[in-house]
């Protein structure tokens, strides 16, 4: 806390969602982006082009800022950034400044396949000490090839994890925007929902 003062100049920024952080970054800032071919999109991701467009403009861009959203333009990066802070003994309450994304899609190679980027200014990330201690978490961390410190270039491993957190908030975000696009989402829950199953065997 005191530190973060300091290194702020009075400002609080530490575990809840700031214009300062936002704007200015904290800890790491990774941008992650992919073509996505037309093929891929219609084989995979049985959605189209257009379709996630309009998606991502109405849900992560429109829809964010009329809920007056700081620093929240995405679908759901906050669950792929707990689940990798988790595995990798990450601090679990910067989830909330390290989700800080906004999710871009546009047209590309003549509006045939689709860019899609995710920019992160704050991705709070470590390799050394807390909760990269625990055995579980060090032994992913040592799977990710990012466990210590990096004796030749001090903060890289670091670096990397957040690029892997970016990389990943990037895939869940395309997979859940397919999924919305193509109405995948809602029939999954309704088919899958175990609270249905659970409701009949106590009843």
């Amino acid at each position: 806390m005191g530190m973060n003062m300091v290194s702020k100049g009075n400002f609080c920024a530490d575990k809840k969602p700031t214009a300062v952080n936002w704007i200015e970054g904290r800890g790491k800032s990774i941008v992650c982006e992919a073509i996505i071919t037309e093929a891929v999109v219609s084989k995979v991701l049985k959605t189209t082009v257009p379709a996630l467009l309009e998606l991502n403009m109405l849900k992560n861009l429109t829809g964010s800022a009329l809920a007056g959203a700081m620093g929240g333009f995405n679908a759901h990066a906050s669950n792929i950034v707990s689940a990798v802070f988790i595995a990798t003994g990450q601090d679990p309450a910067q989830n909330i400044e390290s989700s800080h994304c906004i999710t871009m899609m546009e047209a590309s190679n003549d509006g045939k396949d689709l860019h899609v980027s995710v920019t992160m200014p704050c991705i709070e990330v470590g390799t050394v000490g807390g909760g990269t201690q625990l055995a579980s978490q060090a032994a992913c961390l040592n799977m990710l090839g990012v466990k210590g410190a990096n004796k030749e270039s001090p903060g890289a491993n670091a670096q990397t994890l957040a690029r892997i957190v970016g990389g990943a908030v990037l895939a869940g975000e395309l997979s859940l925007m397919s999924a919305l696009a193509a109405g995948q989402l809602v029939n999954s829950h309704m088919k899958y929902n175990r609270s249905n199953k659970d409701a009949k065997a106590t009843a």
